[in-house]
């Protein structure tokens, strides 16, 4: 969430860059009932101000013991006509504040300036692409042809868009999240988490899920609980409502967790394979920083998260996110992309963003520095560390071999058994 009194003060600015995500923001309403605010603010004081003139007046009318009761019933009525602006002020700032849940973050000055993923930045490449003399697979035919992927089978236990992983296919699965855990809690000091898989719509709003993207997930019948759509959710809101000693900053955290999403609006993208599914297993980073350090701590992030993919030696790219395709907590992204040979590009493996105060804010997460008086908002980031499912489509693809078997990466080998082929 912004912060209301900089939109107040710095409209044109505020305005300007949220123009340049391209998705008609309008902030005229905002201002509108800001105005309407002030006003009423400016009328409930007047009347207080005659309120306590009359109060006034009526003891000492009552000291001199004259009649007060003229003096009393205009109080009355003033007492009256302010319950009624309290009321009107109250609809106001309802109103004001799901609006503000509803604005997404201002991006931040070094964020390419695009409409669309056209306009985003390819930062730097790793590794090369696999040479292959046949042409290649695709995941799906790959995980089919090698009984570790039933999609099928999925659909009947559940529905479209699930995937039931079997036999090396879910043995490469769990290697991969035990493998990607273990280097971040060993060498780059996150602190490992096991969070609740549901949480209440307080916790949802406070990372920005909440109210603009309901749609988007999925909620338990007569329930205030929904089913998280990444662990950033639940990581992130560890620290709701506390204010943390600036030496405790920055606090790394890391989970696996399923994830669930209903891809409302992606009728028709991705629907084969594991690329999009309502369920799948991801792992997730979360910082929470000062603001002076947060732009490094993002760079450190997702460094971290690439390390996965360098391990793996995956061929990848990191792609700086333009203003129209950043997400709306965001101030800055970057995605990692790894190359899929049946494709024959790169697609988006893990999201690493920066959200600086927007949902601090919103969560309540503040910081209190030595020496100083008062508290200021913490920056808050995450990223994945990562897509489970989407990191065991690039070893199918990149590890296949002319007679559908696939090459286990050597990194990942010790988590196998020293497995050195699925086939």
């Amino acid at each position: 969430m912004l912060d209301l009194s900089y939109i107040r003060e710095h409209f044109d600015e505020v305005k300007s860059r949220l123009d340049a995500r391209h998705k008609g923001i309008d902030l005229e309403p905002f201002r509108a009932l800001d105005e309407k605010r002030r006003a009423v603010l400016k009328d409930v004081e007047g009347l207080k101000r005659a309120r306590n003139e009359a109060n006034e007046k009526i003891t000492a009318a009552r000291k001199s013991g004259g009649d007060a009761s003229t003096v009393i019933a205009e109080m009355r009525g003033l007492s009256e006509t302010i319950a009624g602006h309290d009321k009107r002020l109250a609809e106001i700032e309802s109103e004001m504040q799901d609006l503000m849940l509803r604005l997404p973050n201002v991006p931040h000055a070094s964020v390419p300036v695009g409409a669309d993923a056209a306009a985003n930045v390819v930062v730097k490449t790793w590794g090369q692409a696999p040479g292959m003399s046949f042409a290649p697979r695709s995941h799906w035919e790959i995980g089919e042809a090698l009984g570790i992927i039933d999609f099928k089978r999925a659909a009947e236990l559940t529905g479209s868009r699930f995937a039931v992983m079997m036999g090396a296919g879910a043995r490469l699965e769990r290697a991969l999240i035990n493998f990607m855990l273990d280097i971040q809690t060993r060498e780059h000091g996150y602190r490992e988490v096991i969070p609740p898989f549901m949480v209440n719509t307080r916790t949802m709003t406070g990372t920005g899920q909440l109210p603009k993207f309901a749609q988007d997930l999925f909620k338990v019948e007569e329930t205030d609980y929904w089913l998280v759509p990444t662990a950033e959710v639940p990581l992130t809101n560890l620290h709701a409502r506390e204010t943390l000693d600036e030496e405790m900053l920055p606090l790394r955290y890391t989970a696996v967790t399923p994830c669930f999403r209903s891809e409302a609006g992606s009728y028709g993208k991705d629907v084969r394979g594991l690329m999009r599914l309502h369920q799948f297993t991801k792992v997730e980073l979360v910082s929470i920083a000062k603001p002076e350090s947060s732009y490094e701590e993002l760079e450190r992030l997702t460094d971290n998260a690439a390390e996965i993919l360098r391990r793996l030696d995956l061929h990848h790219r990191v792609v700086a996110l333009c203003t129209g395709d950043i997400g709306p907590a965001a101030a800055k992204t970057y995605d990692l992309e790894v190359w899929l040979p049946s494709e024959g590009t790169f697609r988006e493996i893990s999201s690493c963003s920066n959200c600086e105060a927007y949902q601090a804010r919103r969560a309540g997460i503040r910081l209190k520095r030595r020496g100083q008086k008062g508290s200021e908002l913490a920056h808050t980031l995450n990223g994945s560390g990562l897509a489970v499912g989407r990191t065991v489509i690039a070893i199918l693809e990149n590890g296949q071999r002319e007679d559908g078997s696939v090459v286990i990466p050597p990194a990942l080998r010790p988590y196998m058994d020293n497995q050195q082929v699925i086939g």
